[in-house]
Order: C-alpha cells, then sequence, then structure tokens
C-alpha cells in the first residue's frame, strides 16, 4: 500500500519545474514527506510510480527486477510523440537501455577508458585545455563574459571529442542538435530530426574511423572488435551517440551552476579557494545539491515487487526522483544547506547500481579543474547579473543555465 496524495497534490503532474533554482520543487518534498513512493500522473497524461525518498530510489536502481529498456511497454517517457518513440524502438537500443548480460557486455569493454588510472594521464591536457579558455577570457577587453559560451561548453566539449576522437570542428553541429534533443519544449517532429540527424552524423564518423582508425576511444573499440572477429557497427553507433551527447552536455551544466553555487555561498568558496584539497569534496556536494539529471533514471517492473512496503506490479513505470532523493533528510543533514565539507559521494547525481554513469570519473576530474583554476586565476570573479534574472533550463532534461554573465 502507499500513503495517499490527495488535498493539496491531487491532479498534479509530474515532474514539475523548480521554482528556486537551488532547490527542488516544494511538491517534491512533500510527496517525499507523505508518500515517498506514490502512484502519479505525468505531465504526458501516463502514469507511473514516482519515487521521491532516497533509499527507495537506491533499491530500485540496484534490483534488476526494473528494466532499463526504453523499448518496454510501460516505460515512462516524457514527452514523445508516437512516431520518435518508434524511432526509439526501432533502433538498437543505448547502452543505459540495456539489462543484465546484454548491459554487461556492452560496459565490459568501454568501463577502461574510465577508471581513475587511466584518466589521471588526462589531467595535464584537460588542465591545458582549461588553461587555454580562462586565458582567452581574461584576454578579452569585453565585460560581462558569457561563462557558457567562454569556459562551460567548450571544456568538456573539446575534451570529450579528443577522447572519442571527434572533430572538434564538429562541436556546433552536434551541440546544437542534442540541444534539441533535450528540451522539453522542443516539438516531436524537431526533436525526431536532431536524433536522427545526429544519429546519421555519429553513423558516418564510426564508418570512417573503421575505415582510417586513429589513436581515440572509437579506434580503440574497432580494434579489439576485428580482433574478436566481430565488428558491430551499429552497437559502436549507439555507444558513441551516447558518449558523445552525454559526454559534454551533463559537465557543461555543472560547471555553470557550480559556479553559481559557489559566488553566491561566498564562505564555501572560501574553504576551497583556502585549500584545493577540499575540492573534490566540493564537486560532490555540488552534484548532490543541483542533481541536474533528475527524472533520467527511470525503469519499469518485469515482475511483481515490493519496494518500501510498497506493490509494484510488473509492467508499471517508475521514475526514481534523483533530485528529491538527493534533498532527504535521511540521507542528508540539512540538505537545503550548500556545505561544501559534507561529504556527499553517496549522492544519487550519477545515478546507483549498474547503470551509474560511466563517465562519472571523468566529469569529477574536468569539475576539479575547472573549479580549482577558475578561483584561482580569477578570484575577483563575480555574477554580473542577479541570480533571479538568469535563464534556467527549466524546459530541459538536463538541467542547468541558458547564459551565465560574470565579471571581475
Amino acid at each position: 500500500m502507499t500513503k495517499s496524495v490527495a488535498g493539496d497534490l491531487a491532479g498534479l503532474e509530474l515532474p514539475v519545474e523548480r521554482g528556486c533554482p537551488f532547490a527542488p520543487p516544494a511538491e517534491y518534498e512533500r510527496l517525499r514527506e507523505r508518500a515517498p513512493i506514490s502512484k502519479v500522473r505525468l505531465v504526458n497524461g501516463g502514469e507511473a510510480w514516482w519515487v521521491s525518498g532516497y533509499e527507495a530510489g537506491r533499491a530500485i536502481l540496484a534490483d534488476r527486477r526494473f528494466s532499463s529498456d526504453r523499448r518496454k511497454d510501460g516505460f515512462p517517457i516524457f514527452n514523445v510523440d508516437a512516431a520518435t518513440l518508434q524511432q526509439i524502438r526501432s533502433q538498437p537500443p543505448l547502452m543505459i537501455g540495456m539489462d543484465g548480460a546484454e548491459h554487461s557486455a556492452a560496459r565490459r569493454p568501454v568501463i577502461g577508458e574510465f577508471t581513475v588510472k587511466r584518466l589521471a594521464a588526462l589531467r595535464p591536457r584537460i588542465q591545458g585545455i582549461v588553461d587555454r579558455f580562462v586565458d582567452d577570457m581574461l584576454a578579452t577587453d569585453r565585460r560581462p563574459v558569457d561563462l557558457v559560451q567562454a569556459l562551460s561548453l567548450p571544456v568538456p566539449s573539446l575534451v570529450i571529442c579528443e577522447l572519442l576522437g571527434v572533430p572538434y570542428t564538429d562541436h556546433d553541429y552536434f551541440q546544437s542538435r542534442t540541444t534539441v534533443a533535450v528540451r522539453r519544449t522542443s516539438s516531436p517532429q524537431d526533436r525526431q530530426r536532431a536524433f536522427a540527424e545526429l544519429r546519421a552524423y555519429i553513423d558516418d564518423l564510426i564508418s570512417r574511423k573503421e575505415s582510417e582508425p586513429g589513436e581515440d576511444l572509437f579506434s580503440r573499440q574497432i580494434a579489439r572488435q576485428r580482433q574478436e572477429g566481430a565488428l558491430d557497427h551499429e552497437g559502436l553507433v549507439s555507444l558513441a551517440f551516447l558518449l558523445l551527447t552525454a559526454g559534454h552536455e551533463t559537465t557543461a551544466n555543472m560547471i555553470s551552476l557550480g559556479v553559481i553555487g559557489l559566488l553566491t555561498h561566498p564562505e564555501q568558496l572560501a574553504l576551497i579557494t583556502a585549500d584545493p584539497g577540499r575540492t573534490p569534496m566540493a564537486v560532490e556536494e555540488l552534484l548532490r545539491y543541483f542533481t541536474i539529471t533528475d527524472t533520467v533514471v527511470s525503469r519499469v517492473a518485469t515482475e511483481d515487487a515490493q519496494i518500501g512496503g510498497v506493490s509494484i506490479a510488473a509492467g508499471e513505470g517508475v521514475v526514481v526522483s534523483s533530485l528529491s532523493a538527493d534533498w532527504d533528510p535521511a540521507a542528508f543533514e540539512n540538505p537545503a544547506e550548500l556545505d561544501v565539507e559534507r561529504g556527499a559521494r553517496h549522492h544519487l547525481a550519477f545515478g546507483f547500481g549498474p547503470h551509474q554513469c560511466l563517465g562519472q570519473n571523468l566529469a569529477r576530474m574536468e569539475l576539479q579543474i575547472v573549479f580549482d583554476t577558475l578561483f584561482r586565476r580569477i578570484p575577483t570573479l563575480r555574477l554580473a547579473a542577479p541570480v533571479e534574472d538568469l535563464a534556467f533550463k527549466e524546459d530541459a532534461v538536463i538541467y542547468g543555465a541558458y547564459e551565465l554573465p560574470v565579471t571581475w
């Protein structure tokens, strides 16, 4: 059984936009208090179980009775029309949409590319990339500077391009398509076209690497597959689609939001500028605090299951609100406080269980380098507009800021 969510929550459609850029919607807190696992209506008219508590969320994400396969009936997909849904179901699944042995087989060959040890070799190159864009900021006579375009977006874009072997000259193309694909307000036709154009671009990229391999992640995957005697072109296209689109959009948004969070909490910023050894903890806290991929971790039950005393039937969709879970006071004391010394590494910003984010170590390293470098080299950095005047990505699957004017 689950508690009733009648009263002021009756008729509520989820997800709800953040009314404050620094906090989950108030409705999420009320749901978590009254019914942390509750049947709700989604904005697309469907129904699903909404999980807003931390422990229940972790339990579901680690439970193999809940599938990530977006092709299954009952899987909660937001703002997708019938044609786009058919397109998704007709194509090979992305790794995030695989389960069990299929998922393990797809993840295992590439996971070694993202270990802490392997990524440590990239640190000097990432530091050089960050320094280059900060140099450009300092060299300009114009104020204010839009940090999104000057630093937040180009740094992870260039890093992922070099790692994957994607020409950086193409970054405007794939970034523009990714923006349309993840924006909730994009029309179904525009979203479908963006997905198709991105996939066509990546298909051509993989074909070129098959004939002219380089020194990059995909070329190494192609060489490995050929050595094993089974080149999987479509599988590589799906992998490339996932890594290219997710590899820059999420980190770019976290850079911007992290800067906003630290500049509006100067006492917290002072802690990491005085001791950069605190920056890794600060990154974890910022990831928890903003949790930009709130409704990405959806599932569908493949068999009847009991979670937190609630019966979820096979075929029913489940949405784990990682944002609500990461503000659960049962897991994080005083969650509304930004506390860079909290030690919040157990957050759900990277998911949990077998589908935990493949690139989390890369994202952590990029964020640490950016924050340490930016505030060391521009110690007088400040916002050039009030927070309430900034345009946040309320209409996107991945939360962030569209622009971030700064000065110094």
